[in-house]
């Protein structure tokens, strides 16, 4: 399986590091009205994914990952208890990917 990655930054999983390739995969938002300092978002389409290619896994972040349905979307497993962090708590590395399970 050949991985890409479309996160703004570089991703280590299992020692492996992934470098962003060309556009950012992103969720479009948008906001109500601000009222007491509050507003709301809702979440619409996801921008900057190409079409799915055989062979190939898309590396995207959490909420991109959330957004869609699309099977070939991975994201860091961020929360897994085996997280690797730095001494500033910034996270090194993820022990793998979190993926859409098949129905």
């Amino acid at each position: 399986m050949r991985y890409q990655n479309y996160t703004p930054h570089a991703v280590t999983v299992g020692g492996v590091t992934y470098q962003p390739r060309g556009p950012v995969a992103r969720v479009q938002a948008g906001f109500s009205p601000i009222i007491d300092g509050v507003c709301h978002q809702t979440f619409g389409d996801v921008e900057g994914l190409p079409d799915p290619q055989k062979g190939a896994r898309f590396i995207v972040s959490g909420l991109v990952f959330a957004a869609t349905s699309r099977k070939d979307v991975v994201a860091p497993a961020t929360g897994h208890p085996e997280v690797v962090r730095n001494e500033h708590g910034h996270i090194v590395s993820v022990p793998a990917f979190i993926g859409k399970e098949d129905e």
